[in-house]
Order: C-alpha cells, then structure tokens, then sequence
C-alpha cells in the first residue's frame, strides 16, 4: 500500500491546512508534506493523536491495520464505520469533520489515519480504505480497546491468523451422496439435439423440447436441464448458430469417448470459467431484473471456490449455514466488487426487492446455497444433507486440494434381447449410447436404458444418413458373435430397400344414416351438401372439418333428430 507521504499527495489539498493543525504544527496556507509526514511519523505525536480518538476509533483502526494488507474494500469497511464525505475546504473549515466527523470513517479519514486508494481485481477497479504501513508502525496500536474487537458484534474482515477450515460436524442426516449422472443426462441431451432441430428461445430450450426431454433424464429437473444447456454451449460441444442449437460433431465425439472422470473434470472446468451460465438468475425463489448493474457471474464463482477451497475440510461433514456466515465475515463483497446493495435490482417471491446489506442472506446467502445444492452437487463435487455438505474425491481435485482421481471403468456392450430390445446401461461408452439413441426409440432412461428399434426410428435414422448397413454393424459389434434377434433381422431386410409405400391415418367426423334413402336426401340438398366430404358408403359419409356444429343446426330444422354419442367426450362438451 501507499506510504504516509503519498497518501498525503493524494488527499485534496483542501483538507491539508486542518490536517496540519490537528497534528500539531502552525497554520499556514501552503503545507510543507515531507514537514507533515516527519511530524505524523514521531511516536511522541502519533501517540498524542491516538490518544485523541475514541475506543469506537481505535477498534476500527486495530481492525484495519489487521486485515489481509491493512486494506478494506471501501464499502466493506464503510459499512460498519459509515462513509466519507468528499468535502472541500470551505466546507471542512465550516464543519470541521476532523473533530468530529459524521461517522466514525469520516474522523478517522479527516485526521489522516487512513488513506483511499484503488486497485485492479480481477478486471473490477475496487476501492479499498488503508492504513499507511509508516504511520501504522509509528501508532500505539497495543493501546486499542480488545474488549470491542472481540465483542459478537464486531466485523470480521480479512484476520489471516483465523482464517482455516470449518470445524466438522458428527451428525449427518437425509444424506444425498453426488454421483455423475450429469455425464448420462448430458449424453441424453446431446443425442436430442443431434435428431431433433431445436430453436433456442432467448438462450433456453423451447418448451416443447423440455416436455420431451425431461422425461428421458435420470434427474427430470428444469433447473438442472437449462445448467445442462449451459454446460453443453460453454464447453464447446454445442453450438448456436442462428439461434439453433446442434451438436459439435467432432467435439462431441472427443467428450462422449473419454472416461467419466475426465468428462466431470471438463464439465466443472467449463462451470468455472463459464461467462454465460448467470446463477443469480437460476436460484429459487430470485428474480433479478437485468437493468444495467455490473454482475460477472465468472469473477463470482472464482471467488467463492477460492473461498471453499480455505473454510471447506478435506473430509468430515460441515454445516452449511456455518459456512454461509463465515463467507459473510470474510468476503462478503463476493460478487459485488464495489459493495454495491442499493442499485441491484433483485426481487423475491413476493416481488419485494431486496436491497442493502441486510438483505445479504437472502440474496447472497441464497446464491452461496445454490452453489452448492446445485452446481457443485450435480457435478459430483459435494454430498448433500439437511444442512450440511462435505467434498467428495472429485470436489476435492476440482478445488485443487489433491489430484484428479481416475477410477478404473470397465466397459459394457449393449445388450440386445430376443424379443428386440436394446438394453444399455450407464457402463456403456457414452459415445456408443449416443449413437444407438439416433436410430433406436426411446422407451425409458435409468440403469439400464431401453431402446427398440421400430420402422420410425429406422426412418428417423435414415434422415440423419445412417443407413441400414450402419446399423446392422453396431449390433453385430455389440453381439459379437451372437446373431441378431429374429425381430430386429426381419425389420431391417423389410427397411434394406426403405420403405415399399407409405399410408397416412386420417381422423374425419363421420355421418351415419339409418338407411340409404335418407343420406340420399340429404346429398340431394345443397344447403346440406355443402359440409359433407367422401361418401363412405350407402349410408355413411365424411363431414368437412369443423363443418358438424353447422351442419347439426341445419338438420335439426328440418326435423333430423341428431345422435352425438360417437363423438369423443370434448365435442360432446362442446355441443
């Protein structure tokens, strides 16, 4: 930080003449610095000066001479101390703020003890309030009242020497152990959008795709899903081209052919450095209104992980409440930079909007929770309880307490069944799953997922180019020496040439009359005939759609009684 001298240099020379009488040299108009600093650094007149400012004073400066590099982000340090009027030298020779300042921080600043200055972190230009390191040495500092640096209420601001892991906690209750079902989901959407042309609306999956995939994945959330989406696009394995979301072909197979442990190691990469995925806008019960106020939800995240790297044991359970309210009192300031609580616009369930500090839990302590409830969980890194939370092996290797860890894996084949099934469990190569969800149906996700093969997806394959040569070479690889089900051979040769015709279902309303002669009459009539299509028979004709409510008034006035009964139950309704 900055010497006594620069800090001089740096205070508007407004304020200089006050701050020479405070500190006990002769008025003058222009000040000599070096002569001020010489004056400041004697411990005789450091101590006098001490001695001046009160227990309340004291604390805050003992406080700050203790912080990480005797500084405090400035409205970290303004918020318990109060802020700093920028006043000119009118003004200080009316209202004197260095006998008495409108706020402890205020005093503290007009008599020259602490110093503003600003610093670049991570890409943010932050301002800190610091003590000068000479004038500090020069201080009685062994003179500050401990009583009040220790009380409850004091803030806690940086101390190294308490800095540590939480302590860990015994009981464990409604555990939810993390697994890596991510990867199995990711695969799954991956597939999804490599058959289906999906258009992203404002950066998410259009509805209908997420009523259809939800399904398929082995953890059916929306919330996930749209992390999944965002997983997908940061980490390069899908793009979005034209508002169109495909796979990266190439990516895709480098990603689905690793091991699962490589493949968590990539996707909690990408999290990390993700500048798309914004967790604010995905913690429950939150809705930020996006109106121009600085958020880098990457510089966040960062922070925080640094963050649980120090407070987090390597193994034991720790409350995650504690671990919210230790962040409070160490790094409060996690995501706003500047210390920002009033301009956020942020608002909860009931549309109340949350701002200044004591809104902290709710927003911030909110965000800390999704961290881990969600990100970090789905990842694999953390197991889960009422409350509580404790790295796994991957967590630890993610927040670079120890290695990667490979575990071995062994790899399964597909199983094909006689009656033509398709059976691939999550041992499966994820590449090899991939390809069997392009030209299989899908029937139903887990450990095992079910696929058949039946003439739609055998079409539905021959849309993407993969032929039936292709598919009759994945199953003979997956069979090894075994022959293909009778149901799955037969289907293929019927497919070898595609399909021989085509048919096409059709749902029409039909008229049924008693007898020939009264359809007869009614065809006769052009006030009638005119809602009537194919005639189905003698006694039996199609109505044009949406043409039966018109047609039924018409008969009724000519004394045809009409029976509704083989409509289905919502025409009826609407009848």
């Amino acid at each position: 930080m900055k010497d006594l001298l620069a800090t001089l240099q740096d205070y508007d020379p407004g304020m200089l003449p006050a701050l020479a009488a405070t500190w006990g040299m002769a008025s003058k108009s222009r000040v000599d610095m070096p002569q001020l600093q010489r004056v400041m650094l004697d411990p005789g007149a450091a101590e006098a000066a001490w001695d001046k400012l009160d227990d309340s004073a004291r604390a805050a400066m003992q406080l700050l001479v203790s912080s990480a590099r005797q500084r405090m982000k400035t409205g970290q340090f303004e918020r318990f101390y109060g802020k700093v009027r920028k006043l000119g030298r009118a003004q200080i020779e009316k209202e004197q703020p260095y006998l008495q300042g409108q706020s402890i921080a205020e005093t503290l600043y007009y008599r020259g003890f602490i110093g503003e200055a600003y610093d670049k972190v991570a890409d943010n230009l932050v301002g800190f309030y610091y003590v000068p390191p000479d004038l500090a040495a020069a201080l009685p500092l062994h003179k500050t009242s401990y009583e009040q640096v220790d009380a409850p209420d004091a803030p806690y601001f940086e101390r190294e020497r308490d800095r540590g892991p939480l302590a860990t906690i015994e009981s464990a209750q409604e555990v939810i152990s993390a697994d890596t079902s991510i990867i199995d989901d990711m695969t799954t959407l991956l597939a999804y959008l490599q058959i289906h042309q999906v258009e992203l609306k404002a950066g998410a999956l259009p509805k209908a795709a997420v009523e259809a995939l939800l399904p398929q994945l082995l953890h059916d959330s929306g919330i996930r899903l749209d992390f999944l989406l965002a997983l997908g696009l940061s980490a390069g394995l899908i793009a979005s081209e034209a508002g169109s979301a495909s796979p990266r072909r190439k990516e895709v197979r480098t990603f689905l052919s690793a091991s699962r442990a490589q493949q968590i190691r990539l996707l909690a990469q990408s999290w990390l450095e993700s500048q798309s995925y914004r967790e604010l806008w995905h913690v429950p019960r939150l809705f930020p209104d996006d109106t121009g106020w600085s958020y880098d939800a990457a510089d966040a995240r960062d922070t925080v992980m640094t963050l649980f790297a120090e407070l987090l044991p390597e193994q034991g359970w720790v409350s995650r409440s504690d671990l919210i309210d230790a962040i409070k009192n160490i790094e409060p300031d996690f995501q706003r930079p500047h210390g920002d609580y009033e301009s956020w616009y942020i608002r909860n369930s009931a549309g109340e909007f949350l701002t200044g500090f004591d809104s902290w839990h709710a927003v911030e302590g909110s965000l800390l929770e999704f961290y881990l409830v969600g990100p970090m969980y789905w990842l694999g890194l953390v197991d889960i309880g009422e409350d509580i939370a404790r790295l796994t092996a991957y967590g630890r290797a993610f927040l670079e307490i120890q290695a990667w860890p490979e575990p071995p894996e062994q790899a399964q084949k597909i199983e094909i069944t006689q009656d033509g099934a398709l059976l691939a469990s999550r041992r499966v190569n994820r590449f090899e799953r991939f390809q069997l969800a392009r030209f299989a149906r899908w029937e139903q996700p887990g450990d095992p997922y079910v696929y058949r093969l039946d003439a739609d997806s055998i079409q539905r394959a021959a849309d993407q180019g993969i032929k039936i040569e292709h598919i009759q070479a994945f199953l003979a690889r997956h069979l090894q020496d075994q022959a293909i089900p009778i149901p799955i051979l037969r289907l293929l040769r019927n497919w070898q040439a595609g399909a021989k015709t085509s048919v096409s279902f059709e749902s029409h309303i039909v008229l049924r009359a008693t007898d020939e002669e009264a359809l007869d009459k009614i065809y006769a009539s052009p006030a009638l005939r005119r809602h009537l299509g194919a005639r189905l028979g003698p006694m039996a004709c199609v109505i044009r759609p949406d043409q039966w409510k018109d047609l039924r008034a018409k008969l009724g006035e000519m004394g045809v009684a009409v029976d509704l009964s083989g409509l289905e139950p919502r025409q009826n309704r609407d009848a």
